[in-house]
């Protein structure tokens, strides 16, 4: 069979699937979702297994701790999926939601209702978690799923979608709920991009050059999951010790994941008192440290180019700018970011208020780390990942982005004049 034949096939599998997930019960979507995470759970020498190949080959290509980090699934994170499955279970069924409702002068009774978007395709790198989020979350709103992973996580990928697939039929979900592409070829991505008579929605998650191809090749509509530039600035009156421990969990609790912070800002007269022991704590926690010419007069540092301001590292790497005025912050915000999460550190109400009024980003923080942008910290089950799009959804993207509104009209006879 040639790729394109099969990935059609994977394709009409999927739209014959969504046809009957439309109407599926709640009570059968969440006992899937919680037979899943039982297996998952009595699963874990079977997927640390799987995983195993992916870490050893990844070694073999010389990944990056941090995304050999992103790769790796240990008890904690196997454990962690099987309870993100049983948070969406335990969430609200958006699905059949009236929205808003009236009767039109004409005596026509008119509502808009949530309905599921229909088939999903996710095209994702490294994190094998993604595979197992994004699947809870579209079969929690009635859509089908076509998954297609990087070929660095092709055997956890495989054995992760592989239980869910079969817990989900067990349950009473029908067949092909739950698709993975199993080829590594690249090409499978094009081809998966031309399915738009069977895909309603593209959901890439992945590097800059994924993004850039999908958003050249789809046919079909793309909900953007760009990069995490994501900054955190330190106002003129910032708490020392809170400024240090936010910047620390921003920058080190995982650096490998698109709500890290990647660019630290800092007001000229908070500065000297700060820098000097947020740097040396980072040095301490092996993070290099790039910093503008004002930054370098403070602490020592490698000289930050015009690139570094545009970079997601996703590693141990930061770039520091030492910025004369709130203002001055703002702007480098709204220009050099990408409209992920953004934090302020401020004793100062005003100050906080604007910053959340005027930084143009899908989530803003006061006094707290970016770390916290992710649908399950959020009381969201899971996330399928953080829109940085304005249209469709924004931010964390859990069941209602998973969802379009139907008007549904009731009559009694009009016909229109």
């Amino acid at each position: 069979m040639t790729l394109h034949r099969e990935l059609e096939q994977i394709g009409r599998r999927a739209r014959t699937a969504s046809n009957a997930l439309r109407s599926l019960s709640r009570a059968v979507k969440d006992r899937a979702l919680l037979m899943i995470a039982s297996d998952l759970r009595v699963s874990g020498e079977l997927l640390r297994a799987a995983n195993a190949l992916d870490l050893e080959a990844g070694r073999a290509k010389g990944l990056s701790g941090a995304m050999l980090d992103r790769l790796e699934l240990t008890d904690k994170r196997i454990d962690a999926m099987a309870r993100g499955l049983e948070e969406v279970a335990a969430l609200r069924d958006p699905v059949g939601d009236i929205t808003d409702q009236y009767v039109h002068p004409n005596g026509l009774r008119i509502a808009r209702i949530r309905q599921p978007l229909g088939v999903v395709g996710i095209i994702y790198e490294s994190r094998p978690n993604v595979t197992a989020d994004a699947a809870a979350l579209c079969l929690k709103a009635g859509n089908a799923t076509i998954l297609r992973g990087g070929s660095e996580a092709i055997h956890s990928n495989m054995a992760i979608a592989e239980l869910f697939s079969k817990g989900a039929t067990a349950a009473g979900a029908p067949e092909h709920a739950v698709q993975i592409v199993t080829t590594t070829d690249r090409a499978a991505v094009g081809e998966m991009l031309k399915l738009d008579k069977y895909i309603d929605v593209i959901v890439p998650r992945g590097g800059k050059s994924l993004i850039a191809r999908i958003y050249e090749e789809s046919r079909i509509p793309v909900v953007a999951h760009l990069d995490g530039i994501c900054h955190t600035y330190l106002h003129e009156d910032a708490d020392p010790v809170m400024a240090r421990s936010i910047v620390l969990n921003a920058k080190l609790q995982r650096p490998g994941v698109c709500n890290a912070m990647e660019t630290l800002l800092v007001h000229e007269s908070a500065a000297p008192l700060l820098l000097p022991d947020i740097a040396r704590a980072l040095r301490e926690g092996g993070c290099e440290l790039r910093g503008c010419p004002r930054t370098r007069q403070i602490i020592e540092c490698i000289p930050a180019t015009e690139e570094d301001w545009t970079t997601e590292y996703l590693d141990k790497i930061l770039s520091i700018r030492v910025v004369g005025s709130f203002e001055e912050a703002v702007c480098h915000i709204n220009e050099y970011g990408s409209h992920h999460s953004d934090a302020i550190i401020t004793d100062s109400y005003s100050m906080a208020e604007r910053f959340l009024d005027e930084v143009d980003s899908a989530t803003v923080y006061v006094n707290a780390s970016t770390r916290f942008t992710d649908g399950f910290e959020f009381g969201l089950g899971a996330e399928i990942g953080i829109s940085t799009s304005k249209l469709h959804c924004r931010g964390p993207m859990a069941l209602e982005g998973l969802t379009t509104l139907k008007y549904v009209i009731h009559g009694s006879g009009q016909v229109r004049e």
